[in-house]
C-alpha cells in the first residue's frame, strides 16, 4: 500500500500506476480526445461502482471513437441505471457458498477465495461489482479459519485466488499466502485469476515471477483479454515472464453485445493470444448481474455466434463456450441451438 511518507524510488513503478489510475470521466474523455456529446447515454452520476481505468490501458483506446470496444468496456451508461428482470446483485449465488467468509466451495475439489475487492480497471459487466468484500474476506482475523477448513477438506487439491483482483495485492502478501497454502499436504494447484498483467503489463516483476516460481504448488495464470486491441508489445513481454515462471497461462473472455459479438472477433482475438503464448480456455456467456444487462445477447444470436467460430478456429484454438447456473456442480456448456 502507497503510505504518504513513501518515496517515489520506493514504490513500485505498477503501484504508482495503480494509484494513478482515471477516475473522473473528463480526464478519460481528454485524453482519448472524445466530447461528452458523443456519447448521450453516458451515466452522470456516478454510482458505488465509479469509473478506473489505468493510463496503459486507456492508450490502448483508439482516439475519437466513441464505440471503440475497449472504451465501452468500462464507460458507464444510463442502461446500467435500468432495473431489468432477471439480474440481480449475486447473479450466480456466490454468497450462498461461502462456509467461511470470502472463501467460496461450488465445486467439487477447489475453492476459490476472494482475496480483496481491488481491481485496476473497473469493467462495467464485472458480475462481483455488487459483491460485500468488506464482509466476506479471507484474510486478516478470518485467515487461520480459511487455512483450517481447506486443511480439513481433504479432497480439494486447488486453490483459485480471486477478487477483485489478487495481483493488486503486495507480492510479499501473495508469496506469504502461496507459502502458507503449499504446507497443506493435499493441495496441489495454485490458480490465480487476474487481469492486471493486461491492463498493467508492468505488474509482472521480477518479484511476482519469482514467489511463482519457487512455489511448492503448481501455478496456473488465467487472464482476462475481450478483445484483441487489449494486445501489444508490452501484455507480450508480460505474458512471457509469466510462462516461464508457471506451468500454464490461459484467458478466459466474456461475450459482450457490440464489444466481441462476431465471430471474426473472437477468432482474431484466439490468434492473437496463441501468438503472444497464451492458450484461449472459457469463453463465457454474461453472468446476469444488475447494471450489465446491455451487454447480454439472446440465446439465438449467442448459437449463430458459436457455430460461425467453430468453422473458422482449429479445435486448440476454440475456447469452451460455457456459463454459470448458481448450484450447477461445473460450469454448464451452452447448448447450441440448431
Amino acid at each position: 500500500m502507497i503510505t504518504r511518507t513513501a518515496t517515489l524510488s520506493q514504490i513500485p513503478d505498477w503501484q504508482i500506476q495503480l494509484a494513478n489510475a482515471i477516475r473522473d470521466i473528463d480526464e478519460l474523455f481528454g485524453l482519448i480526445g472524445l466530447a461528452r456529446e458523443a456519447v448521450p447515454e453516458l451515466l452522470n452520476a456516478q454510482s458505488d461502482f465509479p469509473i478506473r481505468i489505468p493510463h496503459a490501458y486507456a492508450r490502448r483506446i483508439q482516439p475519437g471513437k466513441a464505440d471503440d470496444p475497449l472504451l465501452r468496456q468500462v464507460l458507464p451508461l444510463l442502461q446500467e441505471s435500468l432495473a431489468v428482470p432477471g439480474y440481480s446483485p449475486d447473479p450466480v449465488r456466490d454468497r450462498n457458498q461461502m462456509p467461511v467468509p470470502g472463501l467460496l466451495h461450488k465445486y467439487h475439489g477447489r475453492v476459490l477465495l476472494t482475496l480483496t475487492g481491488a481491481c485496476a480497471i473497473h469493467c462495467r459487466y464485472c458480475f462481483r461489482r455488487h459483491f460485500p468484500y468488506t464482509e466476506a474476506n479471507p484474510c486478516g482475523q478470518d485467515w487461520p479459519h480459511t487455512l483450517e477448513y481447506i486443511r480439513q477438506q481433504t479432497d480439494i487439491d486447488e486453490v483459485i485466488l480471486s477478487g477483485g483482483d489478487p495481483l493488486s495485492l503486495s507480492d510479499q502478501r501473495l508469496a506469504g499466502i502461496s507459502e502458507e497454502l503449499g504446507t497443506i499436504p493435499h493441495l496441489k494447484r495454485l490458480r490465480i485469476h487476474s487481469r492486471l498483467p493486461v491492463v498493467i503489463p508492468d505488474r509482472v516483476t521480477s518479484q511476482v515471477t519469482d514467489w511463482l516460481a519457487s512455489c511448492r504448488l503448481q501455478t496456473i495464470i488465467v487472464l482476462h483479454v475481450n478483445h484483441a486491441q487489449e494486445l501489444n508489445e508490452h501484455t507480450r513481454l508480460a505474458f512471457q515472464c509469466l510462462r516461464d515462471a508457471t506451468d500454464s497461462l490461459l484467458n478466459q473472455t466474456v461475450l459482450l453485445k457490440d464489444i466481441n459479438d462476431q465471430a471474426g472477433t473472437l477468432a482474431t482475438l484466439s490468434e492473437a493470444l496463441f501468438d503472444q503464448g497464451v492458450m484461449p480456455y472459457y469463453l463465457h456467456c454474461l453472468d446476469p448481474v444488475a447494471g450489465a444487462a446491455h451487454f447480454d445477447l439472446p440465446e439465438s444470436r449467442i448459437s449463430e455466434i458459436w457455430q460461425q467460430l467453430r468453422a473458422i478456429l482449429p479445435g486448440y484454438l476454440l475456447p469452451r463456450l460455457v456459463r454459470e447456473i448458481p448450484g450447477a456442480s461445473a460450469k454448464i456448456p451452452f447448448e447450441i441451438m440448431d
